[in-house]
C-alpha cells in the first residue's frame, strides 16, 4: 500500500517514538504540535486519533485505567479507516485492533498495559520510521513495559512554568473583570 502524499516528518517521528522508545508522552507532544499547525488539513481527525492512541498507552502503562479506557473509546469512535489507509496505515486492521482492545478492557479494572503496535501498511513509511527509530538509538518494536521510569512518568518531570503562569494570569484577569463588574 502506498500513501497518497509525501510523508510528514512529524508522523515519521511519532511512529519512531511510538514503536521504538515507547515514549508515548513524546508521541503526544509531537503529533499535537503537528495537528495544531495543520488544523484545516483533511487528516485533522486522523492526527487526533493517533494522539489519543498514544495517550491511551501512556495512561494504561501508568495504571490509569479509566483514562486509558476513555481515550480508547474516543479513538475507536473517531477513527476513519479510509483516512488511515491514506496515511499509510491499515485502517481496517487498526479499527479491528481497537475493537478487540475495547472488548478486553470492559471497564477500568480490566485495563492492563501491553504494546499496541500500529499496523503500518506503507513500506516507505515503515522504512522511514525504522530509520528514524535507529537514529534515536532505539530498537524498533522495543517492549514498552521495559521503559525507564522517567519515560513512564514523563509528565511529572516536564517544565510546566508557562502553563502555570498562563493559568494564574487568567485567574487574575477573571478576578479583575469581576471586581470591575461589581463596581458598576
Amino acid at each position: 500500500m502506498m500513501s497518497l502524499f509525501p510523508i510528514p516528518e512529524p508522523f515519521v517521528h511519532y511512529l519512531a517514538e511510538y514503536h521504538g522508545t515507547r515514549d508515548y508522552f513524546e508521541c503526544h507532544e509531537i503529533m499535537e504540535e503537528y495537528w495544531k499547525q495543520k488544523k484545516e488539513a483533511a487528516f485533522e481527525g486522523s492526527w487526533l486519533v493517533l494522539i489519543r492512541i498514544a495517550v491511551m498507552q501512556y495512561h494504561a502503562r501508568r495504571g490509569n485505567g479509566s483514562g486509558a479506557l476513555k481515550l480508547l473509546a474516543k479513538a475507536d469512535s473517531e477513527l476513519q479507516p479510509d483516512r488511515m489507509d491514506e496515511l499509510g496505515l491499515d485502517g481496517g486492521q487498526l479499527k479491528r485492533m481497537l475493537g478487540q482492545r475495547m472488548a478486553r478492557w470492559t471497564d477500568a479494572r480490566s485495563v492492563v498495559y501491553d504494546d499496541f503496535n500500529l499496523p503500518i501498511a506503507d513500506r516507505d513509511l515503515l522504512d522511514a520510521a525504522v530509520r528514524r527509530c535507529e537514529a534515536l538509538g532505539a530498537a524498533w518494536l522495543s517492549p514498552g513495559a521495559a521503559a525507564d521510569e522517567s519515560v513512564v512518568h514523563r509528565h511529572i518531570a516536564r517544565d510546566r512554568t508557562d502553563v502555570v503562569q498562563a493559568r494564574e494570569a487568567a485567574i487574575r484577569s477573571r478576578q479583575r473583570d469581576r471586581t470591575l463588574g461589581n463596581a458598576d
